[in-house]
């Protein structure tokens, strides 16, 4: 009886994450790309990324009590890129590939994921002031490689519209808008019982990941 519990308790949880993946996973997908600076199409990086978060979500998933599984994971793949961050000091393309990591996870925070300044100061353990300065360099220097405008005031046009329902390329950054269902998270994330193990070595099981401690380290200044 304890035994069929279990797996019931078990298949269900395996479900309802492999919905969450489903609907959440290919946002978080561009978010790791765009940390790890990496440009589309070749994401390997932020696939051992994004599977060491959802692994540490997973592991926690009984345990989150209400709390938004997208946030969870969010704040892990932050702090998780934050404590690896000399790992990405040399990035391969990336739309923002010419910042470092440190402007990296703060733009990403706040412009892409719309993340609050007091938020974001507090899960990478730094003054706000210090949070709204990194974001104005960080936009500054991307405004400084902004492709240049043609005769008519306006960047030339691939003639290619986003599809609807897709996460934006690697060569947008928009506002928030998260949660867009945009299918399975890729080769990185996988299915919940693939994420709650096959990343389990690298992630560890069950440890919170979302403090300023950890996360204001190994990402440079």
């Amino acid at each position: 009886m304890v035994r069929e519990r279990r797996a019931a308790r078990d298949g269900r949880r395996a479900r309802e994450f492999e919905v969450f993946v489903a609907g959440a996973g290919g946002r978080l997908l561009h978010a790791a790309a765009l940390l790890t600076g990496e440009p589309t199409g070749d994401t390997e990086a932020a696939e051992r990324l994004l599977t060491a978060a959802l692994a540490r979500t997973y592991a926690r998933w009984d345990r989150l009590r209400g709390e938004d599984p997208y946030d969870h994971t969010r704040r892990t793949l932050a702090a998780l890129f934050a404590h690896r961050g000399h790992r990405y000091r040399h990035p391969r393309g990336g739309l923002l590939a010419r910042l470092t990591p440190q402007e990296r996870l703060v733009l990403v925070l706040r412009l892409y994921e719309g993340v609050a300044e007091e938020q974001t100061a507090a899960a990478l353990g730094l003054p706000v002031e210090r949070v709204r300065a990194i974001c104005t360099r960080a936009v500054t220097a991307m405004r400084s490689a902004a492709p240049r405008r043609s005769a008519y005031g306006t960047p030339p046009s691939t003639g290619k519209p986003a599809s609807a329902g897709q996460p934006p390329p690697t060569g947008t950054l928009p506002a928030a808008g998260r949660r867009t269902a945009t299918g399975a998270a890729g080769a990185g994330a996988g299915t919940g019982a693939e994420a709650g193990t096959g990343a389990g070595a690298e992630a560890g099981t069950g440890a919170e990941a979302g403090t300023g401690a950890e996360a204001g380290t190994g990402v440079a200044p």
